[in-house]
């Protein structure tokens, strides 16, 4: 597959001279590969639409060329059908423990920021809607359409569902990310880049904030870190449940995009794990949940 992949790269019409086609880690949905074209370094992205998550690849496509004007993300240098290609950062990736790290957690705030506040000025044409409750709920759907070997768990995740959705209030409605994994974070020594804009569209703007802090496993002096840099004051014990409410669905999410994608998915990655690590991250912030705000 990575040998057809390349070949395959080696001849898009956007190149003169490619060589040095690598692949690059990190991407559980794509196939992506650095190419150098000349003196210039490019990311190439392979992947069709996946409809069972919701990824259309015009869409990614939208918030990328939009993301590229607010100087949030790079060039986009060429796009076909399953394919995009970027100019390549040459930049520091994040991990999990970057993005807890005291020192960062402003720097990613003010990104977030920036992202939820810029990017829609940049759009010009109609995106996608990400709710997340919706999504969990049509990854149940399917689940069960499935025969899902997680079949049993799917009516206590929905009572749990509701229960978040109705904590997390009124919508506040900006462009999300909507997958805050850390690795999607580059830093250049400059300033920092969000990549990957498969799930990006328009959405709760508490979702990408609790979804940062479930993806790279905040504990709670850190959480107070990234919500308080966020509000730009205390948090109240009204932002606190809708942030916890917003970490529980984003938690939940991961877990049912594991599930789903263990029988939809065929990149060499074990998604079975994936699915048990993060459903071990929904068990400990629900029960966390349940324990702070008992009615």
């Amino acid at each position: 597959m990575m040998k057809d992949a390349i070949s395959y790269a080696a001849q898009l019409p956007c190149f003169d001279n490619p060589d040095q086609i690598e692949p690059l880690s990190g991407g559980i949905t794509n196939v992506n590969l650095r190419v150098m074209d000349g003196d210039r370094r490019y990311v190439v992205r392979l992947g069709q639409d996946i409809p069972e998550h919701g990824v259309l690849r015009w869409n990614e496509l939208a918030l990328s060329r939009a993301a590229e004007a607010a100087k949030i993300s790079p060039a986009v240098h060429y796009h076909a059908q399953g394919v995009l290609v970027l100019d390549f950062i040459e930049a520091r990736t994040y991990t999990e423990e970057l993005a807890r790290d005291p020192a960062n957690v402003p720097r990613i705030v003010e990104l977030l920021k920036h992202t939820h506040h810029a990017l829609n000025a940049h759009l010009t044409m109609p995106v996608l809607t990400f709710w997340p409750f919706q999504v969990n709920r049509t990854y149940a759907t399917r689940l069960r359409a499935d025969g899902s070997r997680h079949f049993s768990n799917l009516p206590r995740f929905m009572a749990a569902l509701d229960q978040l959705e109705e904590a997390t209030g009124p919508v506040t409605l900006v462009i999300g990310h909507n997958d805050l994994l850390a690795a999607n974070i580059l830093d250049d020594g400059d300033k920092l880049w969000l990549i990957d804009w498969e799930y990006g569209a328009f959405g709760n703007v508490w979702f990408d904030v609790g979804n940062m802090a479930a993806i790279s496993d905040f504990d709670r002096q850190q959480e107070t870190q990234l919500l308080e840099a966020y509000l730009g004051h205390p948090a109240t014990e009204v932002d606190w449940r809708r942030f916890d409410a917003m970490r529980c669905a984003a938690n939940l999410r991961e877990t049912l995009w594991g599930m789903v994608s263990e029988q939809h998915l065929e990149l060499d990655i074990d998604y079975q794990a994936y699915t048990a690590e993060q459903l071990a991250g929904f068990e400990k912030s629900y029960t966390d949940y349940l324990q702070r705000y008992r009615d």
